[in-house]
């Protein structure tokens, strides 16, 4: 038995509002997408203007003072050691390719210049470039130096060399990864959307409280009550 049909259907009218606004959400209606696939990019336009990390990473690389660097590196196949090996040649360095180990001598600020400027390249959406410059997919070049960076880390671990460490880190997160996953996105600043992420942000908080008072409402007027 429904104690109180007023407050049981009322509640019921929101809950089938609420599905009637979450299928409409699903539904490619906004720019041929549908709402959580527009906000994701909207989101991600507006989240890569302040992400722009590689002007100062340029300049933490220039400052850094380091010894050349004598490394093996051992990579995932012999094709891939080959593809990467071309990035060290290309950054003034000597690559040695042995099966899926690259040997590797050279300037070590050089090698980090070089990611930077493919990294800076990509962010910036010239993809052209860096493929043109290694003859192979842009994205794959910014994998391989994700890759050779993670393994030069570890080696980089044994021979106690925790300075190269720590700013090979910060290159590989804020410069080869940032551009890696905004490549190919136009940056907006948040003032050209303001209206809009004012309104998710506020959408998202009443569609929470929609949801909860509908099945309170139904509950209640159903005759089931909370106490302590």
């Amino acid at each position: 038995m429904i104690a109180d049909k007023k407050e049981f259907y009322g509640g019921f009218a929101l809950l089938v509002g609420f599905f009637a606004v979450l299928a409409i959400m699903f539904s490619p209606v906004f720019e041929g997408k549908n709402a959580l696939n527009y906000l994701d990019s909207l989101y991600n336009t507006i989240s890569k203007g302040s992400a722009y990390y590689i002007p100062k990473l340029k300049k933490d690389v220039a400052d850094f003072k380091a010894e050349p660097v004598s490394i093996t590196i051992t990579m995932k196949d012999p094709q891939q050691a080959e593809k990467t090996a071309l990035l060290f040649v290309k950054s003034g360095a000597s690559a040695d390719v042995s099966g899926s180990g690259i040997k590797i001598s050279g300037d070590f600020n050089k090698i980090l210049e070089n990611c930077l400027e493919d990294s800076d390249n990509m962010f910036n959406n010239k993809g052209g470039i860096v493929s043109d410059k290694y003859g192979y997919p842009e994205r794959e070049v910014l994998f391989n130096w994700w890759s050779a960076i993670k393994v030069m880390d570890k080696e980089f671990g044994k021979q106690g060399k925790f300075k190269e460490m720590k700013l090979l880190g910060s290159v590989s997160k804020k410069g080869v990864e940032c551009s890696y996953n905004y490549y190919k996105i136009i940056p907006q600043k948040i003032t050209e959307k303001l209206g809009i992420v004012v309104f998710s942000l506020v959408f998202y908080v009443v569609y929470t409280m929609w949801y909860g008072f509908a099945i309170l409402f139904m509950f209640e007027g159903w005759g089931l009550k909370l106490s302590h």
